[in-house]
C-alpha cells in the first residue's frame, strides 16, 4: 500500500477533528454542554426578582378604587380606598406597603368613577409620570355594566386596551411592577344586593343595569341576560391573566377577588353594590397576599 502523502494525512486530520466536533465527545466527556448550549446559557437573561417591599404605590381602575359609595351615597370616598387610603378601618395596601406617613407621600390614585378599559392608557400615562414603583389595576366592571349586554366592551377592544395601557407605562417606566385585581363576581354581588329593598331601589338609578336591572325577575330572558353578563366578566379575567403573564414584572391576583364571596358586610349599604369600608379591607388583604408573596 502506498504511503499516505502530507497532504492525504492532513485531510484525515481535519475529517478526524470534524467527527469529534458533532459527536460532542470531548475531554471532559460526554455530559459536558457543547459550544451551543455554551451561547444560550449565556444569552438566556433571569427573570427579574419581584420587589415585595416597593417604596411607591400609583393606582388605576373605575369606582371600586375611588372608594365610591363606600362613605356616603353617590360619593367617591378616595380615603377609603383599598389601594391608596389612610383610613386605618381598610389599612390599604400603600399603608401597609409604606406605612402611614410614607404612603401620605408616596402614594397616587389616579382612578375614576365610572372609568372603562378604554381609559385605563391614559390613566396609566399621568400615573407613570409620578414614575411608581408598583402600579395597581382593578378595571373591567364598567366594560361588562353596560345599557344592555350587546353595549359590552368586547373581548377584542377590552385586550386591545390594556395592552395599550401596560405599553404606555412601560414606554415610560419599563421596570415598574403592576399588580391586576380581576373583576369582581358580579352575578353573586347581584345575588347578595337583591335581598335588599333600598338597594334595588338605587340600582334603578342605573347602577349596572346589564346585571341589576329588573333585580327581582328570573325569567329565561333575565337569566340568558345575566349569563351573558357573567361570561364576559369571566372573558375580561382570562384577557387580564393572559396579557399580565407576557410581562415579567406583572402579577395577576389568580381570580382572588373573582372569587371572593362579598356578605352584606362588605357591600355598601348605600347601593348594596360597591365595596363598603369592611370589603375595601378585604381587598386591600388580597392585594397585599399577592404582592407580597414569594411566587415569582
Amino acid at each position: 500500500m502506498r504511503k499516505p502523502s502530507h497532504r492525504s494525512r492532513a485531510l484525515l486530520a481535519v475529517l478526524a477533528a470534524a467527527v469529534l466536533g458533532v459527536g460532542g465527545c470531548d475531554a471532559a466527556g460526554g455530559d459536558s454542554a457543547g459550544p451551543t448550549a455554551a451561547r444560550k446559557a449565556t444569552r438566556a437573561s433571569p427573570t427579574p426578582a419581584w420587589d415585595r417591599s416597593p417604596g411607591s404605590v400609583a393606582a388605576v381602575g373605575d369606582s371600586i378604587t375611588r372608594g365610591f359609595d363606600a362613605c356616603a351615597i353617590l360619593t367617591d370616598c378616595p380615603e377609603v380606598s383599598w389601594a391608596t387610603g389612610a383610613s386605618t378601618r381598610v389599612d390599604s395596601l400603600a399603608v401597609r406597603l409604606l406605612g402611614a406617613r410614607k404612603a401620605a407621600e408616596r402614594s397616587w390614585n389616579y382612578a375614576v368613577t365610572g372609568a372603562r378599559m378604554a381609559d385605563l392608557p391614559g390613566q396609566m400615562a399621568r400615573a407613570a409620570a409620578r414614575r411608581p414603583e408598583l402600579v395597581t389595576v382593578m378595571a373591567g366592571a364598567n366594560d361588562a355594566c353596560r345599557a344592555s349586554t350587546s353595549a359590552m366592551t368586547s373581548v377584542a377592544g377590552f385586550r386591545a386596551s390594556f395592552e395599550d395601557a401596560m405599553s404606555t407605562l412601560r414606554r415610560t417606566l419599563p421596570r415598574a411592577q403592576v399588580y391586576v385585581a380581576s373583576v369582581p363576581n358580579l352575578k353573586r354581588l347581584w345575588s347578595e344586593g337583591r335581598t335588599n329593598p333600598l338597594g334595588k331601589q338605587v340600582w334603578k338609578l342605573g347602577i349596572c343595569p346589564s346585571m341589576l336591572g329588573d333585580a327581582d325577575v328570573l325569567d329565561s330572558a333575565a337569566t340568558l341576560r345575566r349569563d351573558t353578563v357573567q361570561k364576559r366578566v369571566e372573558a375580561y379575567n382570562a384577557v387580564l391573566e393572559e396579557v399580565c403573564a407576557k410581562d415579567e414584572r406583572c402579577r395577576f391576583d389568580g381570580g382572588a377577588v373573582y372569587d371572593y364571596r362579598f356578605g352584606t358586610d362588605q357591600l355598601s349599604h348605600w347601593d348594596w353594590f360597591h365595596p363598603s369600608v369592611d370589603g375595601q379591607a378585604r381587598l386591600a388583604e388580597i392585594a397585599y397576599r399577592a404582592v407580597t408573596s414569594g411566587k415569582g
